[in-house]
């Protein structure tokens, strides 16, 4: 594998482990938020920036998402054929 076809398998591995981060911030936040609700408390940052600092943190992983995904574009238009072939039977193994 070339280095373009490593970075490119690396970026898509960042991306989904992006994703998996995402979606465990996500489900931290309905935990979170059913707890403060189930203590008639509220979230102090939240209540003075409107954004919880979950909020933040999955918008900040929602732009890498997109920066990645924007990367990956990219880097599969510079791929050769055989080099996307490559990368595709790759994937079948994962």
């Amino acid at each position: 594998m070339n280095d373009r076809a490593r970075i490119l398998t690396e970026t898509a591995d960042a991306r989904a482990d992006a994703e998996r981060l995402l979606s465990g911030l996500i489900d931290a936040r309905s935990k979170s938020e059913a707890r403060l609700k189930e203590l008639s408390r509220s979230d102090i940052l939240k209540n003075l920036t409107g954004k919880s600092a979950l909020d933040n943190a999955i918008t900040s992983t929602q732009r890498m998402i997109d920066s990645l995904d924007r990367v990956l574009v990219e880097l599969r238009t510079k791929l050769t054929p055989d080099e996307i072939a490559l990368l595709d039977e790759l994937d079948k193994t994962s």
